[in-house]
């Protein structure tokens, strides 16, 4: 991978919604909204909190025309889309900033790769619960296209007019870094000039009642969105962005299960691989990571492989932290948020919650680090920019 640069995030979460609030909500630690009131009902569910974007409100955003039909995931996409085109300085005051003469303009040159786990649970839910106890007949067919995997994606690309490609990742947990190496191809090829690189998940009820019936205790299931701007270097400084760190590494792995029953499983050796080929990737060693932002969320059996992973990978007095302690498990938005952490420590010496170790002065590179709940595993490595 030839280093990427990111010039800009939006986001949404559980911390807080733009770059302000969110550095500012990692600084103070976790919010209390994972034990106040939400508007799930998890008591029927054992060992399963929430932490929701409290009070999320798109018309703040986006204004109050066109969102009656869309539902909580596309909004929450939407929002981090157009903060990322302003914080890269792509857009202000919602129009395109010129690229240069006699090109084309940055709304056919810029693009998205976007990942999600589960799609819109929350229309396709109300599709089926109309079909099942009334009547086919009566669902809302403004609704169905919200049931595709892609459709929140296409919806940010129409309300921001981004004409380049439109792509959605679904990879679970891995998602958002595996959108990263899809972008440095796309880039790579010319397919466009800058690519907004990230992950949403929206919270309802089928995600707690999953994780129960899974038997998975000791989650905290958060919401999304996080979008990063991705371009080459040789683009940014073009334009003189604001480079905030740079991409330098990516590396995946996937392990099968011993037994073909097993579903649900950690694979400590697969995120071991995963930060090998990362390393090598980004051409460095273990000694030479400067943080781990790891993928720990609550669930025992999942922190204890993948923190065994990254001893094995980078050494056991590595500084590891966890973002997801303060954002909740936010599923195909999670590791988005992991790299904003990563991003945090690299540019705004900020930390994020820490797990292992100590910071010992200015962090240089990070490794963000995923595991998925199926065997998978990703992970990549950010630095610095070089000035």
């Amino acid at each position: 991978m030839k280093p990427r640069a990111v010039t800009g995030f939006g986001v949404v979460s559980s911390l807080g919604i733009g770059r302000e609030e969110f550095l500012g909500g990692m600084r103070e630690g976790a919010p209390s909204t994972a034990d106040g009131p939400s508007e799930i009902d998890v008591s029927r569910y054992p060992g399963v909190r929430v932490m929701e974007v409290s009070g999320f409100d798109a018309t703040r955003y986006l204004g109050d025309k066109g969102l009656r039909s869309l539902d909580r995931l596309t909004k929450l996409l939407v929002v981090a889309t157009r903060l990322a085109l302003h914080d890269a300085g792509l857009k202000k005051e919602g129009a395109w900033t010129p690229i240069s003469e006699g090109t084309p303009t940055w709304s056919e040159r810029v693009g998205m790769v976007v990942s999600n786990a589960y799609g819109s649970l929350e229309a396709i839910n109300e599709l089926d619960r109309v079909a099942l106890l009334e009547d086919r007949r009566y669902i809302n067919p403004a609704r169905f296209p919200l049931t595709v995997s892609n459709s929140a994606a296409g919806y940010a690309s129409i309300w921001e007019d981004i004409r380049a490609l439109n792509v959605t990742v679904s990879d679970g947990n891995c998602g958002a870094l595996d959108a990263v190496a899809c972008a440095d191809m796309f880039l790579e090829d010319g397919r466009a000039d800058a690519l907004l690189v990230g992950g949403v998940e929206a919270l309802t009820e089928a995600l707690p009642l999953a994780f129960h019936r899974l038997g998975i205790e000791g989650v905290c299931i958060g919401e999304g969105a996080a979008l990063l701007a991705l371009e080459t270097r040789e683009r940014a400084r073009a334009r003189a962005a604001d480079m905030l760190a740079e991409v330098t590494g990516y590396g995946t792995a996937f392990v099968a299960p011993e037994a073909e029953s097993a579903l649900v499983r950690p694979s400590a050796e697969g995120l071991e691989r995963a930060v090998a080929g990362a390393l090598a990737d980004a051409g460095i060693g273990p000694r030479d990571v400067g943080v781990v932002v790891s993928g720990v969320s609550g669930l025992r059996g999942f922190d204890e492989a993948e923190l065994l992973a990254i001893a094995h990978a980078v050494g056991d007095d590595a500084l590891v932290v966890a973002p997801k302690v303060a954002v909740g498990e936010t599923l195909g938005a999670g590791a988005a948020m992991g790299m904003l952490a990563a991003i945090a420590h690299l540019r705004f010496d900020t930390c994020a919650p820490v797990v292992r170790g100590s910071v010992r002065g200015k962090v240089r590179t990070a490794l963000v680090t995923s595991m998925g709940y199926y065997g998978n595993s990703s992970a990549l490595v950010m630095r610095a920019p070089s000035r």
